[in-house]
């Protein structure tokens, strides 16, 4: 059974390998007629001015023709992918742009394939199918040999000890057609893939730019889930606690006939609630506040710079609100530097500038502290800099001892 399964396999495939082959001789031979054309019309009336020009008209024509014929075969016939060449058009088509445009596609790869190896590949094809064709006239020797006319076979001398030979070169032709063709299959796929597909530096750097673009995807859906946790701690849990902290207000206000024990109890559940609801609502605030979300950076970190117990001189300078995770990159940086001011620093000042220009949010945040930070110790230095990371940006920070402490991000804003 499994010598039957590979046998099985092996002539599918040898068959699948033939028919692509075999599909490939017309496109390979089709641009022939075009030059045998110009060559012969030059030699004839030695106009080779006109002749030149309408033959590179009639292949820059038939170009793209063929290259979607060949994708298409190598698709269909063999499974093998052949990517276009993902080429934004301009957009307004002028004689630079076009010209710039031609440039990046590099058309005369096409052009070489189809004109320069485009008879070779087919004379190959052509010695491969012929190879099928003996194999079979010379299995099916004594078949055909009977099928002609008696005295045809009489007058063959020699017909009977022929035979023979011919039947067993036709096995061992058979036996090497489907290595054969595979390996002809194999280097047109990648002849097509190098020429008609593009080069190994351009898939790596489409390849990059979707990374780029599904990175950018997933920060923003990371981004807006985090909004959403904001929102339902905001309008779920938080208003759970506000009214388990009323009620135990309530409850300490009118039933002043409680025990002692009972009374403290409850004043106790009450002041750990109004604590959750302050750490929830700072919890929040880290997360995404609101405020960043409706009136933008500028307005969030207003209130940020207010809550900070020391003085904070900001300066805000935008053009426009930048995008949404942009923003909250940006707040997050400031957030972290003026809590780090405030915990390890013992700053007494701090002076935060956010500034776009051109495409780039610059921000930085100076404190006045000891300084000494280090990045290792545990001081989230680390987290920022990924964070800034995370959107190509460039992330510095400078603490040398006694202060000052300077972090500089640097943030892509284009939309």
């Amino acid at each position: 059974m499994t010598i039957a399964a590979g046998l099985g396999r092996t002539v599918l495939r040898a068959r699948r390998d033939t028919g692509f082959l075999a599909a490939g001789v017309l496109p390979h031979l089709a641009l022939v007629p075009v030059w045998a054309w110009a060559a012969t019309t030059t030699a004839r009336t030695g106009n080779w001015l006109l002749t030149v020009s309408t033959s590179a008209v009639l292949v820059l024509l038939g170009t793209p023709l063929l290259t979607a014929v060949q994708r298409a075969r190598h698709r269909v016939l063999i499974g093998v992918d052949v990517p276009r060449l993902a080429l934004a058009a301009p957009e307004r088509w002028t004689w630079t742009s076009a010209a710039r445009w031609l440039a990046a596609s590099r058309p005369w790869r096409k052009i070489g394939y189809h004109l320069l190896l485009g008879p070779p590949l087919a004379l190959l094809e052509l010695l491969v199918l012929a190879v099928a064709a003996a194999s079979l006239a010379g299995v099916t020797a004594y078949a055909w040999s009977w099928a002609l006319p008696t005295g045809i076979r009489l007058d063959w001398f020699g017909y009977l000890t022929q035979l023979p030979a011919y039947t067993a070169a036709g096995l061992l032709l058979l036996c090497a057609l489907p290595s054969t063709a595979r390996a002809v299959a194999r280097a047109e796929a990648r002849l097509a893939s190098g020429l008609l597909g593009p080069s190994r530096a351009e898939r790596l750097q489409e390849r990059v730019d979707q990374l780029a673009l599904s990175r950018t995807d997933l920060i923003e859906a990371v981004d807006a889930e985090r909004r959403r946790i904001e929102r339902d701690l905001h309008d779920g849990t938080q208003q759970r606690l506000v009214s388990l902290a009323v009620n135990l207000g309530l409850a300490m206000a009118t039933r002043p006939d409680l025990p002692g024990d009972a009374r403290e109890v409850i004043a106790r559940a009450h002041l750990e609630a109004k604590e959750a609801i302050a750490e929830l609502d700072d919890l929040v605030r880290g997360l995404h506040p609101v405020v960043l979300e409706d009136r933008g950076l500028d307005a969030a970190l207003s209130g940020l710079a207010a809550r900070t117990p020391l003085p904070v001189r900001l300066r805000v300078d935008l053009e426009e609100r930048v995008a949404p995770h942009v923003e909250s990159v940006a707040y997050f940086v400031i957030s972290e530097a003026l809590a780090n001011a405030t915990k390890h620093a013992n700053a007494m000042r701090a002076e935060v500038m956010v500034r776009q220009v051109g495409e780039v949010l610059r921000v930085r945040v100076t404190d006045d502290g000891l300084g000494g930070a280090d990045a290792a110790a545990g001081t989230g230095l680390t987290g920022l800099a990924k964070r800034v990371g995370s959107l190509d940006g460039a992330f510095h920070f400078s603490s040398p001892v006694g202060g000052p402490t300077t972090i500089t991000a640097e943030l892509p804003c284009a939309r």
